[in-house]
């Protein structure tokens, strides 16, 4: 693999909402018929003028944003009505946490998910986007490493046997004898690391393939420290996080707030100490490569209000595309239950970026070119993917057999995209 000398020299096209109303769904009673995209115009206006109420404290203008929005948004409606119904319940629980006994008192009867994962594993098989990330992970690892006697590959939290399984097939069918294998896996959830250690040593025993698994069951990649990765001379190393290394930006922003730091300059990439902390312990490994996949998104904003309309950006998107693979039950494969448990997992989110803040807020995402500063400043620089150019791309859109996702290439960084609106991102380093 090539270094790239241009990683921010990219063109990727944009689908925003209009966020423009006509004078008809400026006042605050809503009129009688409207149509959908009226509605959804009326909805957005709502939610953002809502934000804008919560954010200054005026609890009874944002109260009368939410009973309009309640008039209009719904989970059984169409996917903006979906979304609006999530946003207006992130917004009110941050409306709550002003009150913290009344807040606790609301919160402790909750039920916690009882399979957090599951909802990302509907996910996965019902939507291309982990699919293709995985494709180019797999492949990206193959290229760079298969001329290597013994591989060492360390997951940052995936856990997904789905990105494994593949690549030890990969590894397997490579010319000379298969390289001896060992997959790190850093998850908080001990049950699934021993169900995915089960089902990796299984399939090196069909493969005939000298394997090693090493679960490291931490909470936060804080926690991970050199010595749980057990490093061994002489193997080629590489990292992979899916969706996970975000996290590590949480921080205390009322200092900053106190002091006045980035108050207003949202275009200021502000340093982030457990970032760059994990960053060093990482490059202090001499990886080989290092492979990233997180959301095109940019939700760390200090702004509650540039929150929600990057969010809405976001999300639209998002709930589209839910929209399109699901439609009616009776056409659709998947049921009812699996589009609320995955728009449940994406409300989850939302609730996180609009209702939390502090090191309450982890679902920071950042686009692709802030990973590009943060990285660099950590000593990575980005490298070349293994796809030969939009063919390659096309194809595997092709072989989904959709046509409403995309992939759009860089020298650097592939973006997996709803039409032309870039959702994930998937980048590799060196250093």
């Amino acid at each position: 693999m090539n270094s790239s000398s241009s990683p921010t020299s990219f063109n990727i096209p944009d689908v925003t909402l209009s966020l423009t109303p006509s004078s008809a769904l400026t006042t605050s009673t809503p009129p009688q018929g409207l149509e959908p995209e009226e509605r959804g115009i009326y909805l957005i206006q709502n939610l953002i003028t809502c934000a804008k109420h919560a954010a200054s404290g005026d609890l009874h203008h944002a109260d009368s944003c939410l009973r309009q929005i309640s008039k209009f948004a719904s989970v059984d409606g169409d996917s903006l009505q979906r979304l609006a119904a999530r946003f207006a319940s992130a917004l009110a629980l941050r409306l709550v946490k002003r009150w913290p006994g009344l807040y606790k008192a609301l919160s402790c009867t909750q039920r916690p998910n009882p399979e957090p994962d599951r909802a990302r594993q509907v996910f996965s098989r019902a939507f291309p986007y982990l699919g293709f990330a995985y494709a180019i992970i797999a492949r990206t690892l193959l290229q760079s490493m298969s001329h290597d006697g013994a591989i060492h590959i360390v997951d940052l939290g995936s856990g997904d046997s789905k990105l494994w399984v593949p690549l030890m097939r990969s590894f397997a069918l490579v010319p000379r004898a298969p390289p001896h294998l060992r997959i790190t896996c850093v998850h908080g959830d001990k049950t699934a690391l021993e169900k995915l250690g089960q089902r990796l040593v299984k399939e090196a025993k069909a493969l005939h393939m000298p394997f090693q698994y090493n679960p490291v069951n931490v909470m936060d990649l804080v926690e991970l420290n050199i010595d749980m990765l057990k490093l061994k001379p002489g193997e080629a190393l590489g990292f992979v996080s899916v969706l996970n290394l975000h996290v590590l930006l949480a921080e205390d922003d009322q200092v900053d707030a106190h002091f006045g730091v980035n108050k207003k300059d949202e275009t200021v990439i502000k340093e982030c100490k457990k970032m760059g902390n994990f960053l060093a312990t990482i490059r202090s490994t001499s990886p080989k490569v290092v492979l990233l996949v997180e959301q095109e998104a940019d939700h760390n904003l200090n702004r509650l209000v540039d929150r929600l309309v990057g969010s809405l950006n976001y999300y639209s998107a998002v709930f589209d595309s839910l929209d399109a693979t699901f439609g009616s039950s009776s056409s659709s494969s998947y049921s009812s239950e699996d589009r609320l448990e995955i728009e449940e997992m994406f409300g989850r989110e939302i609730e996180n970026i609009m209702a939390c803040e502090g090191l309450e807020r982890v679902e920071r995402h950042e686009t692709y070119a802030r990973w590009v500063v943060r990285l660099g400043g950590g000593g990575f620089k980005p490298v070349r993917l293994w796809f030969h150019g939009s063919e390659d791309c096309k194809k595997m859109v092709e072989a989904y057999g959709k046509q409403s996702y995309k992939i759009a290439c860089d020298k650097a960084t592939f973006f997996i995209c709803w039409h032309q609106r870039p959702l994930y991102a998937v980048s590799a380093w060196t250093c």
